[in-house]
């Protein structure tokens, strides 16, 4: 670029985005082209826009829609937790994030989920159409305009991502209440409208039921699988809320 000089700093929250040149507090100089905005300049050094919250230019808020000028001193923050939405918390995980899609589904949050790599173009265009916060550690799939909103997922392990979606977006809770397999809701059910899912000895052992809406798929209440209650109660207690007493179910 043969534009105007700007000096640009990022939150240490932002720096695994930019390259180490542009980590220092004092900020970095950027030579931009003089009609860019400065969203357009923040994604091109490598920054998703669903990460940044406060653009400050010279101490003073601006937006994304502002075109730098030279001398500019721009400041790009993370963005605020817990981050509000502007709508349900409605959420789409890509073909990546499936062990965080079904802890989600585990707690209640309605997270759709793709089994199929469909594309970063399709994703973004469920994600626009169904007005889902697109969950992704893929940072060119978050830099799509079409996306309706989105947020990267900072860790690689299922226990700190699950951690990092409640802590950003703070979503209400319901342990029990969906499909794990597809992300229905779950309604009471009767032993006989079970039955045929039940394995041997279930139906002598357990008396509370549920079935899936969507998909059929048969829950009851028993001892916990895979530490299915330990996630509810573990999750339960960082959003401060008091779990039930021994409700588990498992399939």
């Amino acid at each position: 670029m043969d534009g105007p000089e700007i000096i640009i700093s990022f939150a240490p929250e932002l720096h695994l985005f930019v390259s180490a040149p542009r980590r220092s507090t004092d900020g970095a100089r950027v030579r931009t082209d003089g009609t860019s905005t400065l969203g357009h300049v923040v994604e091109s050094l490598g920054v998703p826009l669903t990460e940044v919250g406060r653009l400050l230019l010279d101490g003073r808020e601006t937006t994304t829609a502002y075109v730098p000028g030279a001398g500019d001193r721009i400041q790009v923050d993370a963005v605020t937790r817990p981050q509000a939405l502007p709508g349900p918390a409605r959420l789409l995980l890509d073909v990546h994030l499936g062990t965080l899609a079904r802890r989600l589904r585990l707690l209640g949050v309605d997270a759709a989920y793709e089994r199929l790599d469909i594309g970063d173009a399709a994703l973004a265009a469920q994600s626009a159409r169904e007005q889902r916060v697109m969950l992704s550690r893929d940072r060119g799939l978050l830099h799509r305009r079409e996306l309706w909103a989105g947020a990267y997922v900072y860790s690689h392990r299922p226990e700190e991502q699950l951690t990092d979606v409640l802590e950003r977006f703070r979503p209400p809770l319901a342990p029990w209440t969906r499909c794990t397999a597809c992300n229905g809701e779950l309604r009471p059910a009767t032993l006989e409208e079970v039955r045929p899912q039940l394995r041997e000895g279930t139906e002598r052992s357990y008396d509370t039921f549920a079935l899936c809406t969507a998909c059929g798929r048969a829950y009851w209440r028993g001892a916990h699988q895979g530490g299915l209650n330990d996630i509810v109660e573990e999750a339960l207690r960082y959003v401060g809320e008091q779990p039930d007493e021994d409700v588990r179910r498992t399939a």
